[in-house]
């Protein structure tokens, strides 16, 4: 059985935008593009409802290829209980308030048994300050927290 993944907005726009000049940005679009075909390949990938919302903002264009690249994908539903987990990891500050979808990414993949959560976003969910507190609330609640990482994390060696 293959293990399940939630991929987090940022990753299909990494995936699909115009290379970068910025160094990083580039690496990581680059560690993207490796990692896609490994990903679709070896685990079960799933979205929510919020990153098709997340993918389809933004220029017509490149919201067009961020869509073709999850076309496929299995949508998780956004629950009530969803938004009451996303709604603690404010609350217990895990999440700050300006980042509620980030909270809300968490609670779906957290509820729906995702093993990792796989995102580009270091600011509110991939941040080693934040993942404690992310965790400590997620068990509070007796659930089983995924695995927050990169894509790089993710694909080790």
């Amino acid at each position: 059985m293959k293990q399940r993944v939630y991929i987090e907005t940022s990753i299909a726009s990494y995936y699909t935008a115009r290379p970068s000049r910025d160094l990083v940005v580039a690496a990581r679009q680059e560690i993207t593009h490796e990692m896609w075909p490994t990903l679709q390949a070896n685990f079960d990938r799933y979205i929510s409802a919020l990153v098709i919302q997340e993918a389809s903002r933004g220029d017509k264009d490149a919201a067009a290829k961020r869509l073709g690249a999850l076309a496929g994908i299995p949508v998780l539903e956004i629950t009530d209980q969803a938004r009451e987990l996303a709604n603690s990891l404010i609350t217990f500050g895990a999440i700050p308030a300006v980042a509620e979808e980030d909270a809300l990414h968490i609670a779906v993949a957290t509820l729906n048994g995702m093993e990792f959560l796989l995102t580009w976003n270091f600011s509110h969910i991939n941040n080693a300050f934040k993942k404690s507190k992310i965790i400590r609330v997620i068990e509070e609640h007796g659930l089983v927290p995924p695995e927050i990482c990169s894509p790089e994390e993710l694909m080790g060696d």
